[in-house]
């Protein structure tokens, strides 16, 4: 017997260890918060913890700060609300009429689906509540309860609720009109200012971030606050300047509409010229990265380019005396480009007419036409007329040449009398000249070189093989009579 309770005592205290320890990780386990309230007067630790009427947890410890503040201690028991951020907010509450309290929370505030989430409660790292969410006395508040309300009808708060009232009738004795005109018209006016706030609810993201918006912009303002007080004393300067000339500010002010339309052209123009600007603009947006590359690469090419800009700095410094020199040279060329501008002219509308005319295609088709009129035309095509001597006639000679059957021009007399017949041919008479002026020949000289040829010819006969002598009689304009014999192998003329 003794045995079996024996064993009954060793499990009960199993179980109880068991328990325990479970109890001892759960607790470890919870959610808890450290709310701080002002005052946290008929709280006790076990009451409920709900939000929305919902229970999700209870008080677990109360405890005093040492600023005599009343830190309730609540543990969250459901997993689904074990996540408080940093805009939560708690209540005490009445539970019932014989003093039971509990603590209503919420772990976030209302916000538009698009808004970010503010961060979590901070963790206490040490002291007092470690590991614990601490949610500031600012998030926290307290109603007021029904004793409170009844203790108004006990002495001395009677009597002093009384003499306000009194001080209030004496105030709106003989007012009641205009008491009762005031509270109808409290009604629209708290109705505006109700749609007031609303407006702001649903703008409060747009607030939140202007606040912080103005913090960003305050900051470096306060950093600054020596040069922005600065700022603000030049303004004061500025605003008295400003006073000081008013009438001339306010002669600028009436003559400004008059500027501002003649301003407006040109404001017109400078829109279409942004207009027309923007495509080169976006273009050299796009070439922003080359262009940059270019500006990068020009600072070495500078570099190497100063060599290049000292030694053409030398040059003009002995440059510049040859220029200085050559001003006569060039007043002189600017003389003959104004003589021979109208030959310019000139042969400007000589050449366009060759261009707008064709000119030189038709030079061409006639050089073609005239060649292929003389030449002649057979079964294959165009071949040119022309005839090749070989003999010994070719050479050009004044004197008769062996082998040549060439008959040189003579005078002849008739069998009675008269004088000499000479060849009177004017294309051989200039010909001649021209070849006697050529040549540099003297003219009598060779007129008496061909006359003691003849004179020999009269006397005697001429050497086997030679051809008779001919001579043509040319007098040349500006020279006297000469005689000179046609190319050998040429035909000549017989006698007159």
């Amino acid at each position: 017997m003794i045995r079996v309770i024996a064993i009954g005592a060793i499990l009960a205290a199993v179980v109880v260890g068991v328990f325990l320890l479970v109890a001892g990780q759960e607790d470890e386990n919870a959610y808890r918060v450290r709310a701080i309230f002002d005052n946290a007067g008929f709280v006790i630790p076990g009451e409920d913890v709900k939000i929305s009427g919902v229970k999700v947890g209870k008080i677990h410890s109360i405890d005093v700060t040492p600023d005599f503040k009343a830190a309730v201690v609540l543990e969250i028991t459901e997993p689904g609300y074990a996540s408080w951020k940093r805009d939560a907010s708690c209540i005490v509450r009445p539970q019932n009429l014989i003093g039971e309290r509990f603590v209503e929370c919420k772990p976030t505030q209302v916000r538009s689906a698009n808004a970010q989430a503010p961060p979590e409660l901070a963790e206490i790292k040490r002291g007092p509540g470690k590991g614990q969410r601490l949610l500031p006395v600012e998030n926290t508040t307290q109603s007021v309860d029904i004793d409170l309300i009844g203790n108004t009808m006990r002495a001395p708060e009677r009597e002093r609720l009384s003499l306000i009232l009194n001080e209030l009738g004496t105030g709106l004795a003989g007012r009641g009109r205009d008491l009762n005109d005031v509270i109808r018209r409290a009604n629209p006016a708290l109705k505006e200012t109700d749609e007031v706030l609303e407006i702001l609810a649903r703008q409060n993201t747009v607030l939140e971030q202007l606040a912080v918006n103005s913090d960003t912009i305050l900051a470096p303002l306060a950093r600054d606050r020596t040069r922005v007080s600065g700022a603000i004393r030049n303004s004061s300067e500025v605003a008295k300047a400003t006073a000081e000339r008013r009438e001339a500010l306010a002669e600028d002010i009436q003559t400004l509409p008059e500027f501002l339309d003649e301003f407006e052209p040109t404001m017109e123009d400078l829109g279409s010229l942004a207009d027309e600007s923007t495509p080169v603009l976006n273009d050299l947006g796009a070439r922003a990265e080359d262009i940059n590359n270019m500006v990068r690469r020009l600072g070495p090419f500078s570099e190497a380019a100063i060599p290049a800009i000292d030694s053409l700095g030398e040059a003009a410094k002995t440059g510049t005396p040859a220029v200085t020199d050559a001003r006569p040279v060039i007043a002189d060329l600017r003389s003959l480009a104004s003589a021979i501008k109208p030959v310019g002219t000139n042969l400007r509308d000589v050449l366009e007419s060759f261009r707008d005319t064709e000119g030189i295609q038709r030079l061409m088709d006639y050089i073609f036409f005239q060649t292929t009129a003389i030449n002649g035309y057979d079964a294959v095509g165009h071949y040119l007329r022309a005839g090749l001597l070989v003999n010994a006639c070719t050479t050009y000679a004044v004197q008769p040449v062996p082998g040549c059957s060439a008959n040189y021009p003579k005078t002849t007399a008739t069998a009675s009398s008269g004088p000499p017949v000479t060849s009177e041919d004017p294309v051989l008479r200039a010909t001649a000249a021209a070849i006697a002026r050529a040549l540099g020949q003297q003219v009598e000289a060779e007129k008496q070189k061909v006359q003691s040829g003849l004179s020999g010819a009269k006397g005697g006969k001429a050497p086997a093989g030679a051809a008779p002598t001919a001579r043509t009689r040319v007098t040349p304009p500006s020279a006297s009579p000469t005689t000179v014999p046609p190319a050998a192998g040429t035909p000549a003329p017989g006698p007159a």
